[in-house]
């Protein structure tokens, strides 16, 4: 079965549901409240397993009851905990706005995931283990650069979602094979507000890029080849928070699994169309059979 390698953020999503989100300075009524487990790494590692993999995780929560639940979540959704640490503090936040269109705004705090700042013992070894690395920037990018060098030692794909967007350091891109950027990630990382050219720039530093495109679907590019599209499913979207991380999830599992490229684009679409059509993140990702009944409907 092929083993993939998360390193980075478990947060408690506070969901609140409203029809409109609030303006600043505004303060509006919302209709429903959740507490959702989530953060980034913790998503795409529930997405990975859901979507057929051996998941192991590298990060840390709280000694909080959040924590504990946090830990449950994974281990529930089939994930190995072995490498995700408690410490003394609070876990992780993500405080999320949800309106009646499915789009979402969001503030995180980083909790327990602060302390993630570089590999602990045994992190290396089971980052070699693994046929893909996966890495996001929701814990210290000293950690990201050390986890993707490890990976680039022994010879392990690094799969980068350069989210929270912010300047990438040379040697991180330097070790990073195929990188994950949403639209407004892609302008940040580039300047460029064409997704094809922002694709076209982010070439000249990894050698692969998906920039994804909402309900649009997704845009593949690798150096010396055409640009390909891979249109969504369409569905109408109930909460968007997520997706993102589904379709990455799927995405490094399929690649994993050396489906074609064109096929392993379509599949993980299919996986992040049917998490919007379900409220919250981690809840909302869907099994294997579900995907492959999606790409066959």
């Amino acid at each position: 079965m092929t083993h993939i390698v998360v390193l980075g953020s478990t947060n408690m999503d506070l969901v609140t549901y409203v029809t409109k989100a609030p303006q600043r300075g505004e303060t509006v009524t919302g209709r429903e409240f959740h507490t959702i487990p989530g953060g980034k790494g913790s998503n795409q590692a529930i997405a990975a397993a859901r979507a057929g993999a051996t998941v192991s995780m590298i990060g840390a929560v709280g000694n909080d009851a959040f924590g504990v639940r946090l830990r449950d979540t994974l281990e529930h959704s089939g994930v190995d905990t072995d490498f995700l640490r408690t410490v003394e503090g609070p876990s992780g936040t993500a405080h999320i706005v949800v309106d009646d269109e499915g789009a979402n705004s969001i503030v995180v705090i980083p909790g327990a995931n602060g302390t993630v700042d570089h590999l602990s013992p045994g992190d290396e070894g089971v980052i070699a283990s693994a046929d893909a690395l996966l890495l996001q920037l929701e814990i210290p990018l000293r950690a990201v650069v050390a986890g993707a060098e490890a990976a680039r030692r022994h010879g392990v794909r690094t799969v980068l979602t350069p989210s929270p967007a912010q300047p990438l350091p040379p040697e991180l891109l330097a070790a990073t094979e195929l990188l994950v950027p949403n639209e407004d990630e892609a302008v940040t990382l580039t300047g460029r507000t064409d997704p094809r050219e922002a694709a076209a720039a982010l070439l000249d530093l990894v050698p692969e890029v998906v920039v994804t495109l909402g309900a649009t679907g997704s845009l593949y590019l690798a150096r010396g080849t055409e640009p390909l599209v891979i249109p969504a499913p369409r569905v109408t979207a109930v909460d968007s928070t997520g997706a993102g991380d589904t379709f990455v999830g799927a995405l490094t599992v399929a690649l994993a699994e050396e489906k074609p490229v064109r096929e392993a684009l379509s599949w993980a679409s299919a996986a992040a169309a049917i998490s919007v059509q379900r409220a919250g993140a981690s809840a909302s990702m869907p099994y294997r059979p579900e995907i492959d009944a999606q790409c066959t409907a």
